[in-house]
């Protein structure tokens, strides 16, 4: 085996559901489309359900044709292919996403959640630029029991909504901005130093891992599924 094609290879972690509950997802970024496929075909092999993220459209309209029952979003750049239908989790979970141009962030997390068994309720277009628009909304989002809040620019949407209910707020940071806003870095740093309480924060424009620490979340409370 050359060095090339030994680092072409694509490792597969089967066993990471029985270990945390959670299958491995493709993350699609810098894989090419043969790897891509490579790793579909064995889940699809396998009898597994597939998710990847961060999928560019030219690929995905390509697995699209390859692979009978895939579908791809390319609002959130995620596919999925189904072969079990999950159990899904009894409870709300609330997506909340400050603009429009955070909302394929928001996307991929509603995507995620779908995928591994959570139903979500979304609340978009509730920047505190118009605080009105959350305000005016503000009594359906306080019925869920967890919260993600997906903003750019200065990053205030889940400090605010923090302040106003009791659930969980996992604060997601986008890469949404000008210059001075580091492409996401200060939003982050923005959230990760909140004075509303008990804020939990991912990386930026990590919709994928918002959606996974609420699942964390709803089965530390032992939700049934159905």
């Amino acid at each position: 085996m050359t060095g090339k094609d030994k680092f072409q290879q694509v490792f597969l972690d089967g066993e990471r559901e029985g270990r945390n509950g959670f299958s491995e997802a493709v993350f699609c970024e810098g894989k090419s489309l043969e790897q891509i496929q490579a790793v579909i075909a064995e889940r699809k092999h396998a009898g597994q359900n597939v998710l990847g993220t961060r999928c560019p459209p030219e690929a995905g309209e390509k697995l699209v044709k390859l692979f009978q029952g895939l579908t791809y979003y390319s609002l959130s750049r995620t596919f999925q292919l189904i072969q079990t239908p999950p159990a899904f989790y009894q409870g709300s979970l609330g997506i909340l996403a400050a603009g429009t141009a955070d909302v394929p962030v928001a996307e991929e997390a509603w995507q995620t959640a779908k995928f591994y068994g959570l139903e979500s309720h979304r609340f978009y277009d509730v920047g505190v630029a118009g605080l009105h628009r959350l305000l005016s909304q503000i009594d359906e989002i306080r019925k869920m029991d967890v919260l993600i809040a997906v903003a750019g620019m200065e990053g205030a949407l889940p400090s605010v909504v923090a302040g106003l209910v009791k659930s969980p707020v996992i604060a997601c940071p986008t890469s949404v901005g000008y210059g001075a806003h580091f492409k996401g870095l200060t939003t982050l740093l923005a959230m990760m130093n909140s004075c509303s309480e008990g804020i939990t924060v991912v990386n930026i424009d990590n919709g994928f891992g918002a959606a996974c620490a609420a699942l964390r979340i709803f089965r530390g409370k032992n939700a049934k599924r159905v």
